[in-house]
């Protein structure tokens, strides 16, 4: 192929990226509706899965009773005149990705692949399902864990009794989609160290040396989410520190060092 059937090929596969993602889009912003009540709200309410779960579990945990409660609920305000028009759309387009990303990624494959060797392309393959796995694994913990329990801790902190939360639909569903989409980011952190450590860029002893730094800066990213009691923070570390441990165990060891030769 010459420099320009390779141009028309790349402006057809961004061609099927773009129409993928605006039917994608269309779809979910006409279900939007039901997804917001049944989905993306959903954590708003005491009838939530991660709340049941806790209040079960608080019966034979004491010390849960704060974040156990089936009684939550939040009521979201709307404070401007066309943000819910915005947020519609917006929303639409950021799940559209979301739900879109293997189908993207596959079609970008079929472009790229030509171009690779059989055992390049059996790596892309594992990569490729590696990545997603982690991917929406990460956009699950975010939903059922670490959301839920940023929103209950800001919902109800109080630098007063006299100032009451009013939460507006805006800063609701910022929050939502960045935790959730920063979850599903950081949970690629495995699929990272493999590529540096394929490059050799890191060894696993990078991960030994530097564990107890891991340690105490999880514990104090996981103390920003969810400070409100010792529970919710252990359940937002241990998914990191396993991601973290995961990474090592995937990148290459040490290679053994080689003792210089004796001189004669």
């Amino acid at each position: 192929m010459s420099f320009w059937d390779h141009v028309e090929a790349l402006r057809m596969t961004l061609f099927k990226v773009i129409g993928i993602l605006v039917s994608m889009a269309i779809i979910l912003f006409i279900f939007m509706p039901k997804l917001f009540d049944s989905v993306i709200l959903a954590p708003c309410d005491g009838s939530f899965v991660l709340y049941k779960w806790l209040n079960r579990l608080a019966q034979f945990v004491p010390g849960l009773g704060s974040i156990s409660s089936t009684d939550f609920h939040v009521n979201l305000i709307n404070i401007q005149l066309a943000s819910q028009f915005y947020i519609h759309m917006s929303t639409s387009f950021w799940l559209a990705l979301v739900l879109s990303f293997p189908i993207v990624v596959y079609i970008l494959w079929q472009f790229v692949s030509p171009a690779l060797y059989e055992n390049e392309k059996r790596g892309a393959r594992t990569v490729f399902a590696i990545g997603n796995l982690l991917f929406f694994l990460g956009i699950a913990v975010g939903y059922f864990i670490v959301f839920p329990f940023s929103l209950r801790f800001f919902a109800d902190y109080h630098v007063s009794q006299l100032v009451p939360n009013q939460i507006s639909l805006d800063s609701y569903v910022d929050t939502f989609l960045s935790l959730i989409f920063t979850m599903g980011i950081v949970f690629e952190l495995p699929l990272l160290s493999l590529m540096l450590s394929k490059l050799g860029i890191i060894r696993r002893s990078f991960f030994y040396r530097y564990r107890r730094h891991a340690i105490c800066a999880l514990l104090i990213m996981a103390a920003i989410i969810t400070p409100s009691d010792p529970f919710s923070m252990i359940a937002v570390f241990m998914p990191l520190y396993l991601l973290y441990e995961l990474s090592a165990l995937l990148v290459k060891k040490d290679e053994p060092e080689q003792s210089a030769p004796e001189a004669n």
